[in-house]
């Protein structure tokens, strides 16, 4: 509860913050607001009620929904019943039952987040998989003895770098339905690491690559994030990259330099 309505407090603190810009005048001479249910906001304690209630069920009306999708249904009702008790300090439960219940609540969300997590992997893997079979089909695309898929979009010749060098880079990241998670092209700035400290599939592949070249790499699950994922990649994503290497550089240049 302390935590919800802290959360309150803060979205609050916001409307007022972002209320506060309007023009003094204005709202002096603003209608006074009705809500649905009849009850008028025209003081300054009715509209800051009002405002930490409506703040406090957006905040756990969007929670429980997502929850709801993992299929956990809570009864708003008996929510709003437990909100009235704490207010009136009469809860049906004692502080034993209420940090017992919650610890359940949290394990079983986490339980569903999991086995969700899980499902998708499996399904991710299976889709992969197919889309890998199929790609190394079409012509031009090269199949490395790791997996790592790559196909040249730009020919290039010269230096390529080895695994312990810093390459410079600009590239795209796209998941196999097309969904772009990272692109360094989009924030206008080249991406610059140490090759050997990046996902395999990267490794990989861009040791392959001269200096001016472009390719293209469908990495595997297994050289790239695996089972876990990354942020907004699920697990076991055959992850797609549109590569152009710009520049190489040694560690020890790049420490001189520091």
């Amino acid at each position: 509860m302390k935590k919800l309505l802290q959360v309150s407090l803060l979205a609050s603190a916001v409307l007022v913050g972002l209320s506060g810009c309007k023009d003094d005048k204005v709202a002096e001479t603003a209608p006074a607001a009705t809500t649905d249910s009849g009850v008028e906001l025209t003081s300054f304690e009715q509209k800051s009620a009002y405002a930490i209630g409506l703040s406090m069920g957006r905040y756990i009306g969007s929670t429980l929904e997502k929850q709801q999708e993992l299929g956990v249904d809570l009864d708003d009702e008996v929510i709003l019943q437990g909100v009235k008790d704490g207010f009136a300090d009469q809860g049906q439960m004692s502080d034993e039952e209420v940090q017992g219940a919650l610890t359940a609540y949290d394990e079983r969300i986490n339980t569903l987040i999991e086995q969700q997590a899980e499902e998708k992997a499996a399904a991710n893997q299976a889709k992969g998989q197919e889309f890998l079979a199929e790609n190394a089909k079409r012509d031009g695309v090269q199949v490395t003895d790791s997996g790592l898929q790559y196909e040249v979009l730009t020919a290039a010749e010269g230096n390529k770098p080895k695994a312990e060098d810093v390459v410079t880079v600009h590239y795209t990241g796209t998941l196999i339905d097309g969904t772009q998670f990272d692109s360094s092209v989009e924030r206008g700035e080249p991406a610059s690491f140490p090759l050997n400290q990046v996902i395999p599939g990267w490794t990989e592949g861009v040791q392959l690559m001269p200096v001016g070249a472009k390719y293209k790499f469908f990495i595997p699950a297994e050289l790239g994030y695996g089972e876990t994922g990354a942020g907004t990649i699920p697990g076991n994503s055959v992850l797609i990259f549109e590569v152009e290497l710009l520049e190489i550089a040694q560690a020890e240049e790049v420490a001189s330099e520091d």
